[in-house]
């Protein structure tokens, strides 16, 4: 809010240091929490370190607070600047409140639908996200994945980076091949009408009882996999129409959960790049072949780095008939990214925590044989959503929650919720406020948990209008949008004009006013961090000081210069909240 004036004090500082000959360390400024004033800090203890390396006898903290009160004697007055402190080291800068308050509010209210986002960064970062199997049912296992990377492009993009959405489902393997020959063998010429993923799930697990029951049709399988290995052109042909159905499946979810992606890479793809990175890594002596011997090709990393100690361990790249592994795609797939996205700064792998030890041989594999593009790697793992009961979902057995039923199930919920709520409700309305309500309770605690934990997903909990829960923040949205109507701002335009806030602001008031303050600083860390869980606690935060706000501070029958003010907070409080529940993937709703 005050980065001119910030902008002005530094170059201050930097004009003091040079004068006094003083080695400036980078300045970096905190927030001071809130007694009575807003400001923010810098302290000096890195520039005194630098002086006692040069070899200055000082002691650093002493020569810190010294350069702090230099810096105080020099700066003189400043505009929003209430007061200058040089405390122990550190130099804190006050804000005058009224100010403060003033700046915060106008500068949403001018912002609107872009408060919190950051300014262009001119890098470019792919997400990739969801990786569904095709040939397989889309179940609830697979909602973290998508939750969360759709989140994370999101927040990335907002903090102001081009943001490219990836997804890399697995259209080949032995998965799809056992498909395909349960398919030749027992469904040829049926076809998937409306429920497409649950369709392809249920063929997969006819093909799995009967591998179980028996085992000697084995051999059928490995036969349509050699021939895939050789382009049978039928098998080819199958596999194209097939693997479009799971992908329009899909599109229906993504369509459902109001996620997109703008590229798509398949394992397929992969495969041949893939076996000439092996044959490289061999012919350079960093993979061992020991195919030769009825083994496969290895990479022994830890021997590679003559490391003694184990940490990387041993990877296979290919089986020992030649036939392509995930990592045979994967490290192919590292070069494709950056072939496509030349300017791509990062590549985000959103990949379940099991995955871990994978990405970190994959990456290291490709630092090793000198492709730059592995620093640039980022694997953002995360947990399992469980349902009450811990209910194990296995696509093989048939034993999965569907996703669409899971959609159904909680639109349907938050119907009667809704209804509950507000029964003046029309139908059109209700359905809208069902789908968004419905929406939200099914993302929020995905993304308002830490990426590593486990996710148990509980409806009560989910839907709780009382509680850390999107309904909450949702229902505070609705609140701050009829206060606002209640006020008549919509045929009083004059109601927003500018107001001042030199009045003695209500604590409720300084809780809400400083939480919005924080928001575009927490948009930069959540990117940075990778946690969509920080923009989830901001909001609910948020809500919470609203609701603090709504018991004790009246708004429409305030007197005529405080409501002017309030009713400005309450429009910044709602523009703040919908951007941070977009920035999750939630709808925001004006009534509920």
């Amino acid at each position: 809010m005050f980065q001119t004036e910030q902008e002005t004090i530094e170059s201050k500082i930097k004009s003091l240091c040079a004068e006094k000959g003083i080695p400036l360390a980078d300045l970096e400024w905190k927030p001071i929490p809130f007694s009575g004033e807003w400001g923010i800090s810098t302290s000096f203890f890195a520039s005194a370190a630098l002086e006692a390396r040069a070899g200055k006898k000082i002691v650093v903290p002493k020569r810190a607070q010294e350069i702090a009160e230099q810096v105080k004697d020099s700066l003189g007055a400043a505009v929003g600047i209430s007061h200058v402190e040089a405390l122990k080291g550190y130099l804190n800068l006050y804000f005058d409140t009224a100010d403060y308050a003033r700046r915060v509010v106008d500068t949403v209210l001018e912002q609107k639908d872009c408060f919190g986002s950051g300014p262009a960064t001119g890098q470019r970062v792919m997400v990739e996200f969801s990786q569904p199997n095709t040939h397989k049912a889309f179940h609830v296992g697979h909602l973290r994945s998508a939750i969360l990377g759709d989140a994370l492009a999101r927040i990335i993009e907002f903090a102001g980076y081009a943001v490219v959405r990836a997804n890399y489902p697995g259209d080949i393997g032995l998965h799809v091949i056992k498909w395909l020959w349960a398919y030749l063998k027992y469904h040829k010429g049926e076809e998937p009408e409306t429920d497409i993923t649950q369709w392809m799930g249920k063929v997969y697990a006819d093909a799995t009882r009967r591998l179980e029951e028996e085992p000697d049709l084995e051999a059928e399988v490995r036969a349509v996999y050699a021939r895939w290995d050789k382009r049978d052109p039928e098998i080819v042909t199958l596999w194209e129409k097939t693997r479009q159905w799971s992908l329009d499946g899909f599109n229906q979810m993504y369509s459902a959960l109001g996620i997109r992606f703008d590229k798509y890479y398949f394992p397929s793809g992969e495969e041949e790049a893939g076996k000439g990175i092996v044959e490289e890594l061999v012919k350079r002596g960093i993979a061992t072949d020991e195919r030769s011997q009825g083994g496969a090709v290895l990479v022994k990393i830890d021997e590679v780095l003559g490391l003694t100690k184990e940490q990387y361990r041993t990877a296979v790249i290919l089986r020992s008939d030649g036939t392509a592994l995930y990592a045979t795609e994967d490290l192919a797939l590292v070069l494709h990214k950056f072939r496509d996205y030349p300017d791509l700064s990062r590549s985000v792998y959103v990949v379940d925590v099991r995955q871990s030890l994978h990405f970190t041989q994959i990456f290291k594999i490709m630092e090793i044989a000198g492709y730059e593009q592995a620093g640039q790697c980022v694997h953002v793992a995360y947990e399992l959503v469980t349902l009450p009961g811990n209910v194990v979902m296995s696509s093989r057995e048939g034993t999965v929650v569907l996703l669409e039923d899971l959609l159904r199930e909680a639109i349907s919920r938050a119907k009667e919720e809704a209804h509950k709520k507000n029964p003046s409700l029309d139908g059109e309305q209700l359905e809208i406020v069902a789908h968004a309500v419905g929406l939200g309770a099914l993302k929020y605690p995905i993304v308002a948990r830490e990426n590593t934990k486990l996710v148990t997903f509980d409806w009560k909990a989910a839907l709780d209008f009382n509680g850390q829960a999107a309904p909450y923040i949702q229902y505070a949205h609705v609140r701050c949008n009829s206060i606002i109507k209640k006020s008549k701002v919509e045929s009083q335009k004059s109601e927003l004009q500018p107001a001042t806030f030199d009045y003695n602001l209500h604590p409720a008031e300084i809780q809400l006013i400083d939480l919005i303050s924080r928001f575009p600083s927490e948009v930069q860390r959540a990117a940075a961090e990778y946690k969509p869980l920080i923009i989830a606690s901001n909001a609910y935060d948020i809500a919470k000081a609203f609701a603090g706000f709504y018991d004790a501070c009246p708004v429409v029958q305030a007197e005529a210069q405080i409501r002017a003010a309030r009713l400005r907070l309450v429009a910044a409080t709602k523009y703040t909240l919908a951007n941070a529940l977009a920035l999750l993937g939630i709808t925001a709703p004006d009534v509920m």
